[in-house]
């Protein structure tokens, strides 16, 4: 017996796998769907490299973020398609669901990820790993919610005209990969400079939550029923409403966030084509400090102890000619010329907006003595490895005052080959001197540095100074488990190629005078960093980095 065609209520959706009942030709149909896998693909390969560069910023070492953030989120993707196979019998409204929870959770990510890490790093306890945990926590559910894309986009492609599924497949990820190309071009060229990455993100989640919710209102509203669109509408208009809001508070949020971390004496914040650069006290008495993307560089408390123990073993010797590696403050120069035997001093950086703030800004330009304004001083803007690897001049001293190894970006300007480039440039008898990071807390960091150093062909000599300022330190300091493994001291090394390893002396033979530094505090700090000494740790190299 044949049962009678009973036809389904007005306003109620198709059945599954009957082919979609669009407002436009099925050729143009395919068009738009491919145009949204396209857009949608940008946006989230967008999310995607917000959270490595703003967890690259915030925790630091940006490989082991990098790596979290890719394995997290395709493992997410799989279990997200599998999980989108229960949603393919109502495609439409899924997808559009998806669609709308992805660009809420994309779109928010870094304002939440700033704000845990500004108003919970100094917490202690399960607090200190939230940006850590945060930073997981996205990225698995927006792992997951891309993953749930593939699946419901392949599905009503096929509803729109039906064809092989290696055919779909391959229309499917090509528009997905192109998509990805122009999402991974569009961060580092243009949001990340031109909007930031906070703006960037709350854009692209604007941009996602549009294009999913015009594809299927738009274009498979006859898949819905009439309760589904509009909680459809009301979710997409409540979710853009929402990006909109925060798009128009973010600035405020942004000042508020950098009072939390920096306090409340911030002068100058902005941002340089390397990093960001933040400025706080330096009037009225108050000490100044200069940050580099988060990071505690310079601290008006204690800067002078370290950048005397920097330069000054090192200007034991000749010193006509010097080499400073980094220094974009001035303050390295400062200390070198203090002794009138200087000629010439040649500053490496890579900033050129650190330099700029160096010579302009009155606090710091009188703290580096107006270092950049003396015509020995000359500036060059460049990556210091790339300089070394052109390099004709030699030095008597160069002085290599970089950030701490740990840092995956600094790796390479601590590496063998590195060391290796150095030497070449030094005269018969000149010197080098690494900044090293501490010894104290960071031993096998030190002791690496050191053996590398040595691997590069130079005598070492390594040394500390003790009474680092404890108090605030942004980025990975800011986040590590507890004031006890604070730094409180520097390590240096002090290095030579020709004849035996270099002596510590300073003072005396008409130098200048030091304050902080004197010759029997720094044989009695030699003899406490290599009572630490660490054996057994290898050199580190471009290919086999151990930092």
């Amino acid at each position: 017996m044949i049962e009678p065609h009973v036809p389904a209520p007005p306003g109620s959706p198709p059945p599954w796998g009957a082919p979609a009942r669009l407002p436009v030709r099925p050729g143009t149909g395919r068009f738009l769907v491919l145009a949204c896998v396209f857009v949608c693909a940008a946006c989230g390969l967008v999310y995607e490299l917000e959270l490595v560069a703003l967890a690259s910023y915030l925790i630091g070492d940006s490989v082991t973020q990098a790596s979290v953030v890719l394995s997290v989120m395709v493992f997410a993707m799989g279990i997200g398609s599998l999980a989108a196979k229960r949603l393919r019998c109502r495609a439409a409204a899924g997808f559009g669901a998806v669609e709308a929870a992805l660009a809420l959770v994309g779109g928010c990510s870094a304002m939440a990820l700033y704000a845990v890490f500004a108003w919970t790093g100094d917490w202690g306890g399960l607090w200190a790993h939230g940006p850590r945990v945060l930073l997981v926590t996205f990225s698995l559910a927006i792992g997951l919610l891309i993953g749930a894309e593939v699946p419901l986009l392949m599905e009503l492609i096929q509803r729109i005209r039906r064809q092989d599924a290696g055919g779909a497949v391959a229309d499917l990820f090509a528009a997905d990969y192109v998509g990805a190309l122009v999402g991974g071009l569009a961060f580092p060229f243009l949001l990340l400079p031109w909007l930031g990455q906070l703006t960037g993100a709350l854009l692209t989640g604007t941009v996602n939550a549009l294009v999913g919710g015009a594809l299927v209102l738009g274009l498979f509203r006859r898949d819905l029923t009439r309760r589904g669109r509009w909680l459809l509408v009301v979710a997409n208009v409540t979710v853009i409403g929402l990006l909109a809001a925060a798009a128009v508070l973010v600035d405020d949020f942004e000042r508020a966030a950098r009072q939390a971390v920096y306090g409340n004496d911030v002068r100058v914040a902005l941002r340089t084509d390397v990093q960001e650069v933040v400025l706080t006290g330096g009037t009225d008495g108050r000490p100044l400090d200069l940050f580099l993307d988060g990071r505690l560089r310079v601290s008006g408390r204690d800067e002078r102890r370290y950048h005397e123990a920097l330069v000054h073993p090192a200007m034991n010797g000749p010193h006509a000619r010097v080499l400073v590696l980094g220094g974009g403050d001035g303050l390295a120069a400062r200390e070198v010329l203090r002794y009138p035997g200087v000629r010439r001093v040649d500053v490496v950086e890579l900033d050129a907006g650190v330099v700029r703030l160096a010579r302009t800004d009155p606090a710091l330009a009188a703290l580096n003595a107006h270092a950049f304004d003396d015509p020995r001083v000359h500036v060059t803007t460049a990556d210091a490895f790339r300089l070394l690897r052109g390099a004709r001049a030699a030095y008597d001293v160069v002085v290599s005052d970089l950030p701490d190894p740990g840092i995956t970006a600094s790796t390479k300007l601590y590496s063998q080959e590195f060391y290796g480039l150095a030497r070449q440039v030094l005269t018969d008898g000149g010197r080098l001197v690494v900044h090293g990071g501490p010894v104290e807390s960071r031993p096998r960091v030190f002791w690496t540095v050191e053996a590398t150093v040595r691997a590069a062909g130079l005598r070492t000599v390594p040394y500390r100074v003790g009474g680092r300022d404890a108090g605030f330190a942004a980025g990975p300091d800011r986040t590590a488990s507890g004031a006890a493994r604070a730094p409180h001291d520097w390590g240096f090394v002090l290095a030579t190629a020709e004849g035996a390893a270099p002596r510590l002396r300073v003072g005396g033979g008409g130098g200048p005078r030091l304050w902080t530094l004197g010759q029997a505090g720094l044989e009695a700090d030699a003899r406490a960093a290599e009572r630490m000494r660490v054996v057994g740790v290898r050199a580190s190299t471009l290919v086999h980095p151990r930092y």
